[in-house]
């Protein structure tokens, strides 16, 4: 029997919460997912969405946001509802078909909640599917199960813009043969939007046989309300190997303790042409660079990576495994968007703020580096890095 759920906004909550580590680093900001919710819930919305698997016989398809966190520094509830809704709006007028189901491209703050708010706003016109692409957050489209499949398209894919009015909306339809032509083109177009814009793709109904079915990670939405349940009733923040035992328990994925109780010294951030952040996470086990004996460099393309030891001349952790943020400081995760790191590491001082930071490594669902292009995707975006080694698991 199909296990279904009734989400309200105590539940977005500990999806948040729980994405906010899995999404090793990306998926949007955890801070601006906690605005959000709190808007939506001083709205007045007090309903539920449901939650589910894929049933097989639902019209479907991927919903999120695309681009760069910190281009959407801020993000309000009136920035999801407008995208959201431009989004579907623009994807069936063009293709004909009305939606019954959404599902999220991936765990994070953001893109974990998206559908949900994209349901919560529909009055149960759309569910949510309980799961996702990737069982982390990803940079780029190729790098999802979804992506592997040989009968999900990709196409039709449509952009569109926060709009609030008519007269300033903006969307696109793109026809792409593959995820990487697809991440290409929109990358563009999420650039003249602001760079940062709704996205809808992947499309399942009856032209491909309701093709989502067997081409995603189950159970990922529970899996992040678990954690985050555990993390928000926790009366002090957890110990990071409690966290670890947690994860590990919950999605049945090896979770460890790279490092523990250590400090961010040092960030280095860009946005590229394509709509992603781009940066250096530095780790001190001390406060000040200068007294550490041991040091972490995690690089980035707004998720995590890869990660480096001083210690090692081999890297700690390379994707598709999670390299995923916690702090016993707050007793939450967060991501790499501004507002998130900007509780560990002042940037106007250049220092640390004094807040612990622990890096947790999640090993890859397996769906993910089985499926199709998945590890050479993953493999041209290290190398792109300057990465040249051996990947975790065989392409």
């Amino acid at each position: 029997m199909m296990a279904t759920y009734e989400y309200g906004i105590t539940d977005f909550q500990y999806i948040a919460a729980g994405a906010a580590i899995l999404a090793s680093g990306g998926g949007g900001s955890y801070n601006d997912a906690v605005q959000v919710i709190t808007e939506l819930a001083d709205s007045g919305w007090s309903n539920t969405v449901l939650v589910k698997d894929y049933d097989g016989v639902s019209n479907c398809s991927v919903l999120a946001l695309m681009g760069s966190p910190d281009a959407a520094d801020t993000l309000t509830l009136a920035d999801v509802v407008y995208s959201i809704t431009n989004t579907i709006t623009a994807y069936q007028a063009m293709t004909g078909f009305t939606l019954g189901c959404v599902i999220p491209v991936e765990i994070g703050p953001i893109n974990s909640i998206v559908p949900l708010i994209a349901a919560a706003i529909s009055n149960n016109a759309l569910w949510v599917v309980n799961g996702d692409g990737a069982g982390r957050a990803v940079p780029e489209l190729p790098q999802t199960t979804y992506s592997g499949s040989a009968t999900l398209a990709v196409s039709p894919c449509i952009l569109a813009n926060d709009a609030k009015i008519a007269a300033t909306l903006e969307s696109a339809l793109l026809n792409s043969t593959t995820a990487a032509q697809a991440e290409s083109l929109a990358g563009g177009i999420v650039s003249a939007f602001g760079n940062f814009s709704g996205i809808t793709l992947w499309p399942s109904n009856a032209t491909n046989n309701y093709a989502l079915t067997g081409n995603y990670i189950s159970g990922t939405l529970t899996q992040a309300w678990a954690l985050g349940e555990f993390l928000l009733n926790s009366p002090t923040p957890p110990a990071t190997n409690a966290v670890t035992t947690q994860i590990t328990q919950i999605t049945e994925r090896a979770a460890t303790a790279i490092a523990t109780n250590f400090y961010i010294t040092s960030i280095t951030q860009s946005t590229t042409t394509g709509s992603l952040d781009t940066g250096i996470i530095r780790l001190d086990n001390t406060p000040n660079p200068n007294n550490s004996t041991a040091t972490y460099t995690i690089y980035n393309l707004n998720e995590n990576l890869i990660m480096y030891s001083s210690l090692s001349n081999t890297p700690s952790i390379i994707a598709p495994d999670s390299i995923c943020y916690y702090s016993e400081s707050t007793g939450l995760g967060f991501s790499n968007a501004t507002d998130d790191l900007a509780i560990y590491f002042d940037t106007n001082t250049g220092q640390s703020t004094g807040k612990t930071v622990s890096i947790i490594k999640i090993d890859a669902a397996s769906q993910l580096y089985d499926a199709a292009g998945v590890i050479t995707s993953f493999a041209t975006l290290l190398h792109n890095l300057g990465y040249a080694g051996a990947m975790p698991y065989p392409a």
